[in-house]
């Protein structure tokens, strides 16, 4: 039950958020926007509504499973410890025991959402360059203006090119074929520090939230407590995880072109010495400002499902 309402969830938590990510993406990894507004604006001037939801259909269709395995991971692992430490899988948990629980969700997470993330990272970074190609064929040869008459310009020699990424799929198989095995989980490390302990936090502040949040003399909150405890959960954990966050986006996006970046301390120090210790927390507000709404409706969602299943399953 855990794993199926795991599922729904997500898929309704990346439906409402993921214009949000793409744009909290393009902020972290393309040093030219100067905000979010800045980044919305030239996304939208660029490349219309499309743009915000470039490589959507590969997390939509992943989502599931990821979201299954993380909240069927979470309970399977706490009642397992509770089992072990209490001798009853329905005794209440620590707070370490939800911890724990919650960082081995988020280590999981990372051998299954790494190649997805490089690809919607290098899907969500993907612009057009017909600019930079109209602007090289507007450009005047060498032997100057004389050189070919004003009324008879010079044809175009070939079609702009489109984006080296048709799609998900495709993102994928060049990135594989180009790059290797290891192209598709590059940041996996970054991921893996970035899950573990946000994953922690996550779980561990939605329990303790809603304790405080439930009723005397009941068991569970009402809806309005899991709307703000899945929320405040969502933000927690977004800030928690931003800094390597940063970090994945920018080592994930680096295949396209020149390589910057050796590995993550490479990309850490780089990007610190280059940017100032804030480029840690580029897209910090958009990730909280998105993971409210996100987060209050993948656990309303999740606990909406899970209870509907328990009554027809009673």
């Amino acid at each position: 039950m855990e794993f199926a309402a795991g599922a729904i969830g997500g898929v309704c938590g990346v439906a409402v958020g993921y214009p949000l990510d793409t744009v909290k993406v393009r902020i972290q990894t393309e040093p030219k926007y100067t905000g979010i507004w800045h980044c919305i604006r030239d996304t939208y001037r660029r490349e219309r509504v499309w743009g915000f939801y470039r490589g959507l259909s590969l997390p939509v269709c992943t989502v599931s499973l990821v979201s299954s395995v993380s909240f069927g991971t979470y309970r399977h692992c706490l009642a397992h410890v509770c089992r072990f430490r209490y001798g009853s899988a329905d005794a209440k948990p620590a707070k370490t025991d939800i911890t724990l629980s919650g960082f081995a969700s988020g280590l999981v997470r990372v051998f299954l959402t790494s190649p997805t993330e490089v690809a919607k990272v290098r899907l969500q970074t993907q612009t057009h360059t017909h600019t930079q190609m109209q602007t090289q064929q507007r450009r005047p040869s060498a032997s100057g203006p004389s050189a070919a008459p004003p009324t008879c310009p010079a044809p175009a020699v070939g079609r702009a090119p489109g984006p080296k990424y048709r799609g998900p799929l495709h993102c994928l198989a060049s990135v594989a074929r180009e790059e290797g095995l290891r192209g598709l989980y590059k940041g996996s490390l970054a991921l893996l520090f970035r899950d573990g302990h946000s994953f922690a936090t996550y779980f561990l502040s939605y329990a303790v939230l809603c304790e405080q949040l439930t009723p005397a003399g009941r068991s569970r909150p009402d809806v309005l407590g899991v709307l703000v405890a899945g929320g405040c959960a969502g933000v927690l954990a977004w800030a928690v995880a931003t800094p390597m966050d940063v970090i994945k986006s920018r080592l994930q996006a680096d295949g396209q072109g020149q390589r910057r970046y050796r590995g993550l301390l490479h990309c850490v120090v780089t990007s610190v010495r280059e940017e100032g210790p804030r480029v840690l927390f580029k897209g910090l507000s958009l990730n909280c400002c998105r993971a409210f709404p996100v987060n209050m409706v993948v656990f309303v969602t999740y606990e909406a499902v899970l209870r509907l299943m328990q009554g027809l399953l009673s």
